[in-house]
């Protein structure tokens, strides 16, 4: 028993805990390291790369010619994301050919460590080299560093974030965020972590900052206007017929089923609700604080990821590394092995028939996305009702520690 009187975790969850803290070999690391960087340049193997990132680069370099960024329908970002890509028209396309993956790849690394900080696991743990070996397999990781995406700075802001917000920094976590959303506006959802927390002046610089930013970006730009009658309606719209392939969004993908459109839009909303219903009641079941944050910021991200149009793939590292981080605590979600079976078929290498094109993906990003919420809105629902939560099969408890205490006891009896 605890000095506080409830039970102490199993003594081999506390030793799985530190063997995953603990660093390292070098050898390990090194190889985890190699075939991180490997993942990352493979885009050098496509005829482009940077794709996304060259549409940002292009209403730049038409900001400098005098025309109006937004005249490009595909550029669907805040006015200040304009002036952020201004340095990137001083170099050449090919330089951009190589840099951009490296870039997007050292991003994503980026947050990779702050999501360990936010446990206090180093970043040459055990943990770190396996999550280096897994991002490296992941699929949305290949698709981010191809496109170039700027969803490589919401995943370094949204851990982040976080980080600032677990050390009691909370107006830091909100300029954060604000910074983020200026970017590309994908962190909107955090926005209500600061409401359900109650930090009002965090919220209100995670307003203030894109707003002012948006507002002086725009006032010097022409045309900005066209982002209310050109770019926000395309947007609403899911896009044209060359983004809505892949888009993993329900009111995307469920049309392509057979459901017709009104239908589909009304039961993502619905989903969308019950899932930001889920985040309340994790942030309100407490526990580590660390845990609760992550958890609670992962299920408003989701919630949009069902909702929001569009909703791709890469968008899932914004929130799995933060969420496998997490390991390390004993009453985290990511203990479940449900939590990994919707993360299976986006292993970089796993045949999945009838939907290996990039145009059919979709049907398993939102298998992805839906599972992940379902996992922690369970978790959250169990903590509510105070079952242990553990790796769980068929309805019952099961997990390694379980196991080792089941043989303990018979061998005392």
């Amino acid at each position: 028993m605890t000095a506080a009187g409830a039970p102490a975790p199993p003594a081999c969850a506390a030793d799985f805990a530190g063997w995953l803290r603990g660093r390292a070999p070098r050898p390990v690391l090194t190889a985890a390291l190699l075939l991180f960087t490997l993942s990352s340049i493979r885009a050098y193997a496509k005829d482009r790369t940077g794709i996304d990132n060259a549409v940002v680069v292009r209403a730049a370099s038409t900001l400098l010619e005098g025309g109006s960024p937004y005249a490009d329908k595909r550029f669907l970002y805040l006015p200040g994301a304009v002036f952020a890509a201004v340095p990137q028209t001083l170099f050449p396309v090919r330089v951009l050919f190589y840099a951009v993956p490296v870039v997007t790849g050292a991003l994503v690394a980026v947050g990779a460590v702050l999501a360990l900080r936010i446990f206090g696991v180093r970043a040459d743990s055990r943990l770190a080299a396996a999550m280096a070996v897994g991002i490296a397999l992941f699929l949305p990781f290949h698709s981010l560093v191809f496109l170039g995406n700027w969803t490589a700075a919401s995943a370094v802001a949204f851990p982040a974030a976080l980080l600032l917000a677990r050390r009691g920094r909370w107006s830091g976590a909100g300029a954060v965020v604000g910074a983020a959303i200026a970017l590309k506006p994908m962190l909107v959802p955090l926005l209500l972590m600061f409401f359900l927390a109650r930090r009002w002046r965090a919220l209100g610089w995670a307003v203030a900052i894109p707003v002012g930013i948006s507002l002086a970006a725009a006032s010097a730009m022409p045309r900005p206007g066209l982002f209310f009658t050109r770019t926000l309606p395309f947007l609403l719209h899911g896009q044209d017929a060359y983004a809505r392939p892949y888009d993993a969004s329900w009111p995307a993908v469920l049309p392509r089923l057979g459901v017709p459109h009104l239908l589909a839009f009304g039961l993502a909303a619905l989903v969308g609700a019950a899932v930001l219903c889920f985040a309340r009641m994790r942030w309100r079941g407490g526990g580590e604080a660390g845990l609760r944050l992550v958890e609670c910021a992962s299920l408003l991200m989701l919630a949009a990821f069902v909702v929001s149009r569009p909703s791709f793939l890469n968008y899932a590292l914004v929130v799995v590394p933060s969420l496998a981080a997490s390991v390390v605590e004993r009453a985290a979600a990511v203990r479940s092995v449900w939590f990994w079976m919707p993360l299976v078929p986006q292993l970089g290498g796993v045949p999945w028939p009838g939907l290996d094109t990039a145009q059919r993906h979709a049907f398993r990003d939102v298998v992805m996305f839906g599972g992940l919420a379902a996992v922690l809105a369970l978790t959250a629902w169990r903590e509510r009702c105070g079952s242990d939560r553990g790796v769980t099969v068929s309805g019952g408890d099961y997990s390694l520690c379980s196991a080792a205490a089941s043989r303990a006891d018979s061998e005392v009896r």
